[in-house]
């Protein structure tokens, strides 16, 4: 055999080294995320729709007040911004008119749109809930902007003199990271030891909250997602 012929299947074998390389390193790129890799293609009507619904809660506007300031019924606006219809272009001009924009804004590409949220160390919005008054200060370090789902991300810090409060219950779910300190977390009727590095992801719907204080200083990461109301 001539060392022409012997170097064929040598090269194929080396080109199906190359495309299982590349495959390998594709798949080492992945999060591991169950989330889809890419969302998945709209229409018109679709992409129309959800800049209508965008723009009329970012004015903070029921579907019945627009419909009425357009001048169309909300059973139109409501399958408007489901993407149902292909609305004419009089109600685009009349939505547009109703809700201070462009006719062209409505046709704006959704899609590269995203929405992010930046806050420096230090410079979370210190805002009051229910453990404020137990002395828990809660900072908040960003938030969703539009979507319908809400996310909250706070900084938790637990004062000297806080005290537990186990009584926190609300839609959604909640993730927590143990930052410094120790505290026993109760969740329902099971209590967690967290320590720092510690992770608990539970349902809020269940009462829950620090039942005990055990070592300071006490800090953790709160992130609430939960399904916004249309």
């Amino acid at each position: 055999m001539s060392s022409r012929a012997a170097s064929k299947p040598s090269q194929r074998s080396a080109k199906r080294s190359d495309r299982a390389g590349a495959k390998d390193a594709a798949r080492d790129l992945h999060t591991g995320s169950l989330a889809p890799a890419q969302l998945p293609s709209r229409s018109v009507e679709e992409q129309i729709g959800t800049e209508v619904r965008r723009l009329r809660k970012a004015l903070d506007l029921t579907v019945a007040e627009l419909g009425t300031a357009a001048g169309i019924s909300a059973g139109m606006l409501s399958k408007i911004e489901n993407g149902t219809i292909s609305p004419s272009l009089g109600t685009l001009a009349a939505l547009a008119k109703a809700l201070n924009v462009s006719i062209s804004s409505l046709f704006a590409e959704t899609d590269e749109r995203r929405d992010c949220s930046y806050v420096k160390a230090g410079q979370g919005l210190r805002i009051e809930r229910r453990g404020t008054k137990a002395g828990h200060l809660y900072d908040l370090l960003g938030h969703s902007l539009a979507g319908e789902i809400g996310v909250e991300p706070f900084l938790i810090t637990l004062k000297q003199d806080a005290q537990s409060y186990t009584n926190f219950r609300h839609a959604g779910v909640e993730f927590i990271y143990m930052l410094s300190g120790k505290v026993r977390y109760r969740h329902s009727d099971r209590t967690y030891l967290l320590e720092p590095g510690d992770a608990l992801f539970f349902d809020a719907a269940a009462r829950h909250g620090p039942e005990e204080l055990i070592k300071s200083p006490m800090e953790y990461l709160s992130i609430i997602i939960y399904p916004r109301r249309t």
